[in-house]
């Protein structure tokens, strides 16, 4: 089945990407703008209502658990996963 653009929900922001993997699976890492890499999720419910969590800073992650997050996307990112 091919994913559209209603079905994901796709953030260049490192920091929001890296608390939304701790909860849900990213489904591709989109390296096609050369500079930026864009993070790409499912779109839900559960996954919108965790982005607004985010911005309106009401969301408690363990600082070691995102740390260790931060670093496991930025290796993906490198290496070209």
């Amino acid at each position: 089945m091919m994913k559209t653009d209603e079905n994901c929900y796709k953030t260049s922001d490192l920091t929001l990407a890296t608390t939304l993997s701790i909860y849900f699976p990213i489904i591709l890492i989109d390296r096609s703008n050369g500079k930026k890499v864009l993070f790409v999720f499912d779109r839900s419910t559960a996954l919108d209502e965790l982005i607004e969590k985010f911005w309106q800073n009401k969301i408690a992650v363990e600082p070691q658990i995102f740390s260790n997050q931060m670093k496991n996307l930025k290796t993906r990112i490198y290496a070209g996963e």
